[in-house]
C-alpha cells in the first residue's frame, strides 16, 4: 500500500469523526475501511446511554461493508481523540474490533492508527492480534 493510499484513507477517517455520536465520552473516532475491490466503507463510533449497545467506528465500517455483501479487505485507517482536541490520540482498535477484523481479514491486512495525515503508525493484523482466533479454528475440512 502506498503512502498516498494510506493518507487518502486517513483523510476519510478524520472526516468521519465529524459524524461520531459520543455524548458520554466525548471521544470521537472515525474509520475508513478499504475493501479488496477498492471501495472504501466508513464508520464512526456511536454511543448509547446503556453503554453496551454502543458501537466502535471500526465495527460500523465493517458491518456496513458486510451488509452489502463485501467480505474481503485490505486496510483500515482509524483516528480518534477527545472532541475539540487539537491533537488526536494514537487510537488503536479495541479487542472486540480486532476480533471482527480477524473474522474477515487475512495476515496481510493493514491497520493504520493515525493522529494526522503525517503522524501515523502501521501494523498488520497478526502484529495487532497475535495468536488470533478466527474462522480457521472452527471450520474443518470435509472428510
Amino acid at each position: 500500500m502506498t503512502n498516498e493510499e494510506m493518507k487518502s484513507l486517513i483523510a476519510k477517517a478524520l472526516d468521519m469523526r465529524n459524524f461520531s455520536y459520543a455524548p458520554y465520552s466525548q471521544y470521537k473516532v472515525g474509520a475508513a475501511l478499504l475493501a479488496a475491490d477498492g471501495t472504501v466503507y466508513t464508520g464512526c463510533n456511536i454511543e448509547n446511554a446503556a453503554y453496551t449497545p454502543s458501537n466502535c467506528a471500526e465495527r460500523t465500517a465493517f458491518f456496513k461493508a458486510v451488509s452489502e455483501g463485501v467480505k474481503e479487505f485490505k486496510a483500515i485507517a482509524i483516528c480518534g481523540g477527545k472532541e475539540g482536541a487539537d491533537v488526536l490520540d494514537d487510537c488503536s482498535p479495541c479487542g472486540v474490533c480486532r476480533q471482527v477484523m480477524s473474522e474477515f481479514c487475512d495476515d496481510e491486512f493493514i491497520i493504520i492508527c493515525a493522529k494526522s495525515l503525517d503522524d501515523f503508525t502501521v501494523c498488520t493484523l497478526p502484529e495487532c492480534l497475535p495468536d488470533r482466533f478466527g474462522p480457521s479454528n472452527l471450520i474443518r475440512p470435509k472428510m
